[in-house]
C-alpha cells in the first residue's frame, strides 16, 4: 500500500484519494521568463514519476500544471528585451514543453495560464472580499491572514513567528504585515485588466487557487512543488482556497522536492541552483551530455525530498548506468511472461510504496540487468528478466533506449568495422588496439553479447 510523506502533517500517510474514481494532482509550474534549467527538470521528473507510478498502480490520474505567464519578472524581462510580455512568456512556455519532452516527462492533461483565468480570478477575489477574508486599498486587494485561524498550518509556524522572521516590505495600507496581494493595481506600461477595483493584474498566489478549482474542483489529492514554495506560496494557497470554498483540506497530500545544488554530500550547505544566482545548467546540455535516462537516473538515485548535489562524476556515472540498463533491456520481448521474477517486482513495488523510494527501486533494475547479462552469457533466455526491467523502468519514466545519436569523427566508422572483423576472428589484441584508437578520437566502444555499440565520449 502506497504511503506518502505529507508536508502538512510531517509524517508518512497511507494514500487514499478523496474520490476512488481518480486522483487529482496539481503541480506548480514555471514562471516563464527564461529558459528552464536542471533544477526545474528535477522537480518535474519527480512529479512525472509520481504520476507514472500512480498509473502503474492502477489509479486514473488527472494532472494539471500551470504556467505563470504574467508576473513582475516577466514584465521586467520583456521591458529589457523590448519584446511584448505575452510573446516572451509564450515563447518560453513552448521551450519549456520541448525541454520536458526531451526528458520524457509526460505532458500534463491541462496547462492553464494566469492570463487566461482573469475572469475567474476576479470572481474569486470578489468572493473573498464579500466573505470578509480580503479588503481593497487604493486599487490593490489583500488577503486578511488574521481571518484564517489555520494560517501557518503547512509551514508549521505561527503568524507572529513568520512576521518576525520574514522580509516583509512595509506597507502601511495593510492591516497586518503578512497580508498578501490578491490583486495588484497596474503601473504605467504594465499589462492590465479591468476589475471592480480598477485596472490591474492578479497576485501570484491567487492564480493557482483559481486554476486548480477550475480544472480539478474545490479539493484535490496531491499538490506538488519545490521546497521553496512551502512558504509563502503554498501557505497562502491553502488559506485563500479554504476560506473561499469553506472546504478543508484544499489538498490532502502536500509533496515537496529538494533543491538541485552545487555542493558535497547532499547536505544543505551547497548553493541552490537558480536563475537569480546565475549558476544554472540548461536542460539541453545535460540531455546532450548524459542522455534523458542518464539525468533521470541521477535524479532518482537520491530521495526526492533530499537536496541533490550536482557533479560531473555523479552524472557521468548515471549516464553510464543508463547505457547499461538499455543494453540489458534490448532482449525484452512483448508479451513475455515475467512470473519467474515475482520477488523482483514485489521489491520494486515495496520501494516505491515507501514514499517513492526510487534509489531502492533502481537497485531492483540493476539486479535485473545483471541477471539478463548473466543469462545471456550462458546462452540462456534472458528475455523474461529484460521484459520486467523494461516494464519497471517505464514505471519511473526510463526509455531504456541504446544511444545511437551523434556524429562519428571521420574514419571512425571504418575503424569500428575493422575492429568487428578482428573480434570475429578472435584477434582480441588487435581489437583492443582499435578500441584505444577510437577512444582517443572521442568514441567509446562497448561490446555486448549481441553486438558492438558506440557512443561519443562525454
Amino acid at each position: 500500500m502506497l504511503h506518502i510523506y505529507n508536508t502538512l502533517t510531517r509524517q508518512k500517510e497511507q494514500f487514499a484519494p478523496l474520490d476512488p474514481s481518480g486522483v487529482r494532482m496539481y503541480v506548480c509550474g514555471p514562471t516563464v521568463y527564461g529558459s528552464a534549467h536542471i533544477g526545474h527538470a528535477m522537480s518535474y521528473i519527480v512529479f512525472d514519476v509520481v504520476r507514472r507510478y500512480l498509473e502503474f498502480s492502477g489509479y486514473r490520474v488527472r494532472h494539471v500544471q500551470n504556467f505563470t505567464d504574467v508576473d513582475d519578472k516577466i514584465i521586467r524581462r520583456a521591458h529589457d528585451t523590448g519584446e511584448e510580455w505575452n510573446q516572451l512568456s509564450c515563447r518560453y512556455a513552448k521551450e519549456f514543453l520541448s525541454d520536458m519532452d526531451s526528458l520524457n516527462v509526460l505532458r500534463a492533461h491541462s496547462y492553464p495560464r494566469a492570463s487566461e483565468m482573469i475572469e475567474q480570478i476576479i470572481a474569486d477575489v470578489a468572493r473573498l472580499i464579500a466573505l470578509g477574508h480580503a479588503y481593497e486599498q487604493d486599487g490593490d486587494v489583500y488577503f486578511r491572514v488574521m481571518s484564517d485561524p489555520m494560517y501557518g498550518q503547512l509551514s508549521h509556524r505561527r503568524i507572529d513567528e513568520m512576521n518576525a522572521g520574514a522580509r516583509v516590505e512595509v506597507d502601511e495600507r495593510k492591516e497586518h504585515p503578512m497580508d498578501f496581494a490578491l490583486w495588484k493595481s497596474s503601473k504605467p506600461g504594465e499589462p492590465a485588466w479591468d476589475s471592480p477595483w480598477g485596472p490591474g493584474r492578479p497576485g501570484w498566489h491567487i492564480e493557482c487557487t483559481s486554476m486548480s478549482r477550475c480544472a480539478l474542483g474545490d479539493q484535490i489529492d496531491i499538490h506538488g512543488g519545490g521546497n521553496d514554495l512551502i512558504f509563502p506560496h503554498h501557505e497562502n494557497e491553502i488559506a485563500q482556497s479554504e476560506q473561499l470554498t469553506g472546504k478543508r483540506p484544499f489538498a490532502k497530500y502536500w509533496m515537496h522536492n529538494g533543491f538541485v545544488q552545487f555542493g558535497e554530500g547532499g547536505n544543505d550547505t551547497g548553493a541552490k541552483m537558480a536563475r537569480s544566482v546565475g549558476n544554472v545548467i540548461p536542460i539541453s546540455e545535460v540531455v546532450r551530455r548524459y542522455g534523458a535516462d542518464g539525468y533521470r537516473l541521477f535524479v532518482l538515485s537520491s530521495h526526492y525530498r533530499r537536496p541533490l548535489s550536482v557533479s560531473d562524476e555523479a552524472m557521468n556515472a548515471a549516464g553510464t548506468a543508463a547505457e547499461r540498463l538499455a543494453a540489458a533491456a534490448e532482449s525484452a520481448q512483448p508479451g513475455t511472461d515475467t512470473g519467474s521474477y515475482t520477488a523482483h517486482r514485489a521489491e520494486f513495488i515495496a520501494a516505491m510504496d515507501d514514499d517513492f523510494n526510487t534509489s531502492r527501486a533502481l537497485a531492483v533494475l540493476y539486479e535485473l540487468a545483471t541477471e539478463v547479462n548473466r543469462l545471456n552469457a550462458r546462452g540462456a533466455d534472458g528475455a523474461p528478466a529484460a521484459s520486467l526491467l523494461r516494464e519497471l523502468g517505464a514505471a519511473v519514466g526510463l526509455r531504456l533506449e541504446a544511444p545511437t545519436s551523434g556524429e562519428l569523427p571521420a574514419g571512425a566508422q571504418e575503424l569500428i568495422r575493422v575492429r568487428e572483423e578482428h573480434r570475429s576472428a578472435r584477434q582480441f589484441a588487435e581489437a583492443d588496439q582499435l578500441r584505444a584508437q577510437l577512444l582517443a578520437m572521442g568514441v567509446v566502444v562497448e561490446d555486448t553479447t549481441q553486438c558492438t555499440k558506440w557512443h561519443l565520449d562525454r
